[in-house]
């Protein structure tokens, strides 16, 4: 006998078999993402993260800031542009996803990446901007891409294979572009749009209408921006070539205009920068009057690109909310590296120091952050991919390292959060003769070997007894059962991330060309030939 239930099942089951299957976005209301990524912008020029010297007002990043979560200590695996893009795409350390270094082997497209598993799912995903990774992007269903490392004026850029040419200052270009991208979507989609900008990277060339953005501010100078590296600290100190005193060339300090203006854009640059370079000249300064002099132009040029950057970020947000999308778009800020910014009297990154391996990381999530809220646990680049991975409602993929940061997102604590991290630099000699080097990081510690070439050589950071580190505790007697217990804890990370032996180690060298080859400086006149 068939009885009224078991009609009524049979009848669900037939609707449910020949009913018209939602997509995945539908089914469920996804939030859209936005991953801003600057290049070399250091947490001491993002106003949100207070530091002392209070060197330049960002204005719409730390907007991100008041309405979504600061973390304070994002680390990067590997402080230089290219391994730290592959690292995000990947979820993996350099020796696992196969870049090291900027210049040597083109990045595996073929390997798994977050934005290819997100457009699996449903998701229309776009690159704009920078990529600096030598092969072609794939995972996005469409790329706009600088050429090589960019040039911040008149931009050359490549569209989904094809070489194009835009007129302007390259942040507007990648702004523009991508609020475009964003008007002209797929909107039955949830998208995920990477924003890659140039800027602050060097050489630190800024939006002309915002030359005199400061009113010729004299900036306060770092504490270590005569730092003479001793207190036991090695080679590898004392042997790099990123010093503001010896490294600085003519063109860091604006003294030749850039190759790549135009005739009105050159009138507008020679007017700012013509007399004061005049009056630089005429000084004649020596010894540390001329440092303090290049340190002044540097933040100039450095923080007047950042304004843009800034600028940019409000127009993205303007944009988000005057469409409706704000609500469901989690935005995210953060920077490939952090930088150095006079500290120890250098500029650019690759250090495991602090203002090279920490960089900003900033996340707006409607309804799930809370606003204003701030992270002190150890995050990382590394942990982008499966961040994005959990937010799309997507299972775990098994061999990204890094832990997805909703959880923390949420106002939770895990227990089993990480409480060290590891870090590996490999570029050597190029661009800047530091020294290849990896270490362990704690709240506290930083246990660091320089291994090459010839060097074997360890040192003990304590960030509490020397924030600054300018001290090395490795012989000290008191600190000999700290640096045991790092050294296992950095060999069970080893361990654990498949750290091959240093022998087997992929080796960044660049042949046998001496270090002071012209060729292996960022000259303007060099610089189409692509700068590091």
């Amino acid at each position: 006998m068939i009885t009224r239930s078991f009609f009524l099942s049979v009848t669900i089951i037939a609707w449910v078999i020949i009913a018209p299957k939602k997509s995945f976005a539908q089914q469920s209301n996804r939030p859209n993402i936005i991953f801003i990524f600057s290049d070399d912008h250091a947490t001491a020029a993002v106003s949100a993260y207070g530091d002392e010297r209070k060197l330049i007002n960002t204005p719409n990043i730390d907007r991100l800031a008041k309405e979504g979560m600061t973390f304070n200590r994002c680390l990067v695996t590997n402080a230089i542009c290219g391994p730290s893009r592959a690292t995000v795409l990947t979820g993996k350390y350099s020796h696992l996803n196969g870049f090291y270094n900027n210049e040597t082997t083109p990045f595996d497209g073929s390997q798994q990446t977050f934005p290819k598993l997100l457009q699996k799912a449903g998701y229309q995903t776009a690159l704009i901007g920078k990529w600096h990774l030598i092969s072609d992007p794939t995972g996005f269903d469409h790329w706009e891409i600088l050429v090589n490392q960019g040039q911040y004026y008149n931009p050359p850029m490549i569209k989904d294979g094809k070489k194009v040419q835009y007129n302007g200052y390259v942040t507007d270009v990648l702004t523009d572009l991508s609020i475009d991208w964003l008007k002209n979507r797929d909107t039955t989609k949830p998208f995920l749009l990477m924003c890659h900008q140039k800027a602050p990277h060097m050489p630190w060339e800024p939006n002309l209408k915002y030359l005199k953005f400061d009113n010729d501010r004299k900036y306060p100078e770092p504490p270590t921006l005569f730092d003479d590296y001793g207190n036991n600290r090695g080679l590898a100190w004392r042997d790099q070539y990123m010093s503001i005193a010896k490294t600085f060339n003519d063109d860091h300090m604006k003294l030749n205009p850039p190759v790549d203006l135009y005739e009105e854009q050159l009138k507008e640059w020679n007017k700012y920068y013509g007399p004061r370079n005049a009056a630089f000249r005429a000084a004649k300064l020596t010894s540390k009057d001329s440092i303090r002099w290049r340190y002044q132009r540097y933040m100039h040029d450095y923080l007047a690109s950042l304004v843009s950057v800034d600028e940019s970020v409000g127009k993205i947000l303007d944009y988000l909310k005057a469409e409706g999308l704000d609500k469901n778009t989690i935005v995210v800020y953060s920077s490939d590296q952090g930088f150095f910014l006079g500290e120890h009297g250098w500029f650019d990154k690759r250090w495991i120091l602090e203002e090279s391996l920490r960089t900003p990381f900033i996340v707006r999530w409607p309804g799930v952050v809370k606003p204003s809220s701030k992270n002190d646990k150890i995050v990382s680049l590394l942990d982008v991919s499966e961040t994005f991975v959990d937010v799309a409602g997507l299972p775990k993929a098994t061999d990204m390292q890094g832990s997805s940061l909703v959880p923390l997102l949420k106002g939770e604590s895990p227990t089993n959060w990480r409480n060290s991290f590891y870090y590996h630099y490999y570029e050597y000699p190029r661009w800047h003769r530091v020294r290849p080097h990896y270490g362990v990081i704690t709240d506290r510690y930083k246990l660091v070997h320089f291994y090459k070439p010839d060097l074997d050589q360890w040192e003990l950071y304590d960030l509490k007894a020397n924030p600054k580190e300018t001290i090395n505790y490795i012989n000290v007697p008191s600190y000999a059962k700290t640096i045991a217990k790092l050294k296992a804890e950095l060999s069970r990370l080893e361990k654990q991330l498949k750290v091959p032996p240093i022998s087997e180690e992929h080796r960044s060298d660049y042949g046998s060309a001496p270090f002071d080859d012209p060729a292996l400086m960022p000259l303007n006149s060099q610089k189409k030939k692509g700068e590091h």
